[in-house]
């Protein structure tokens, strides 16, 4: 939580200086200070359009194990039988899938003013789910079978990685890894956003540390309240938890918490696309994409609806992948975190090394405090970075190989390619750069 809070807060401290719609890339170009800034800004834009389009898909997979998943709480025969190995279990979860999409993206065409009951309904559903889970969840696991002990939950360790015991404990940060992305999202429609060099930044700020300090409460709470490993291990649903609610709350109440995370989930997937379409947006707007112009156009109401359908056409064929191998299918996704992680260490080590003393403009201005957090954000992603890519499991298989790391090499060889071929006059030219250092330093003097 702690080192969270402050990737959040240096990443809304260039935020507030440079409040603009494809936030991560410009904030790591101008990082990086004109030299090196048009090559720095081709590969974060890369390694962030990849991150969120990404996400988008593998969330809308989550949405449905948690469907699928009442068919083991309820003991349906499933032809073939449950598990990726069947064919027509994988074209269950793909169809879902692509539905949970459909309806998502479907909701980024209505009208603007509609977004903000998106985001508090959002929201309110979240708190819902939270409050629940932490009060109904505990008094079922209380009449069921029983908590864990304060033992099992503060010292208790399993190894079933085969990693070394140190390394073992480390990759426990690989399943929170996810709640420690995507603060970065209220930055990426902050064109769209009265006082963004205020509220953007405050929405950082805001999110990673509601994340934090929840994820915090609901990571105990979870641990107090799961079964037996010996239980744990024997439940075969996509998504256990779907069982775990069924055994301490009731089939029939499993139903009741399995339509709340489904709801949850296709809002956060809405959400998602809201932020990721401004990025996608911005990137073709400044023209390093495939048909630029079209991409990078918006509707009469200011809306980059030609950027939601791009992002609908990639995540609608990456779940095509899930059909012929849901390893495949899995291995994108996972990498997904990691262009995310690998941007949020990038721009605090070039702050640190690059333009300690720029972006004075900023309302949020670390003083005194900007090298050590630089180095902390710096180091603690680089961690993070490292857990992404590790293998999950030891010795490691052609099986058991975890290809985010081909999959990042590969993106950053596309990124270095388009840096390379695409003339500056197309994208991101020296002369953009330098208005837009003089612009966030002028704020100051103004």
């Amino acid at each position: 939580m702690i080192f969270m809070f402050i990737t959040a807060v240096v990443l809304a401290e260039i935020c507030s200086a440079l409040p603009l719609s494809g936030s991560i890339y410009i904030w790591a170009a101008e990082s990086a200070g004109p030299k090196y800034a048009r090559f720095v800004g081709f590969i974060v834009a890369w390694w962030a359009c990849t991150a969120w389009m990404t996400f988008t898909a593998s969330n809308c997979q989550a949405t449905a194990n948690y469907i699928v998943s009442q068919m083991a709480v309820w003991n349906v025969n499933f032809p073939g039988g449950v598990g990726n190995d069947n064919i027509q279990w994988r074209a269950l979860i793909w169809g879902i899938s692509e539905l949970m999409l459909l309806l998502s993206v479907a909701m980024n065409y209505l009208p603007p003013r509609l977004y903000s009951f998106i985001f508090k309904f959002s929201v309110g559903l979240m708190m819902l789910d939270f409050f629940l889970c932490l009060i109904w969840l505990p008094i079922g696991v209380s009449k069921t079978y029983g908590f864990r002990s304060a033992k099992d939950v503060f010292t208790m360790t399993y190894n079933g990685t085969g990693a070394p015991p140190a390394w073992n404990w480390i990759l426990s940060f690989l399943f929170t890894a996810g709640t420690l992305t995507g603060f970065d999202a209220s930055g990426h429609i902050a064109e769209e956003t009265m006082n963004a060099s205020v509220v953007a930044a405050k929405g950082i700020l805001s999110s990673a540390i509601a994340t934090g300090v929840l994820g915090f409460a609901t990571t105990i709470l979870f641990l107090f309240c799961t079964p037996d490993l010996d239980t744990v291990f024997s439940l075969n649903a996509p998504q256990p938890f779907v069982q775990i609610y069924a055994l301490a709350l009731g089939k029939k109440a499993s139903i009741f918490m399995t339509i709340i995370a489904v709801l949850g989930l296709i809002m956060n997937s809405t959400v998602a696309i809201v932020a990721s379409s401004r990025l996608v947006f911005a990137v073709a707007r400044d023209g390093v994409l495939p048909l630029s112009r079209w991409v990078g156009c918006v509707d009469s109401k200011g809306q980059p609806r030609n950027a939601v359908t791009v992002i609908y056409i990639f995540a609608a064929l990456l779940l095509c992948t899930i059909l012929p191998s849901q390893v495949a299918f899995t291995s994108l996704v996972s990498a997904g975190a990691v262009p995310t992680i690998a941007a949020y260490g990038l721009i605090p080590l070039l702050r640190l090394t690059m333009t300690p003393n720029h972006f004075q403009s900023s309302h949020f201005r670390l003083g005194k405090y900007a090298k050590p957090f630089y180095v902390c954000a710096a180091l603690f992603n680089a961690l993070i970075f490292a857990v992404d890519i590790s293998p999950f499991y030891f010795p490691v298989t052609a099986n058991t190989f975890n290809f985010a790391i081909v999959i990042f090499i590969a993106i950053t060889i596309f990124a270095v390619l388009s840096w390379y071929f695409i003339p500056e006059e197309k994208w991101l030219r020296r002369e953009q750069v330098l208005r837009a250092m003089d612009a966030s330093e002028g704020q100051e003097e103004h």
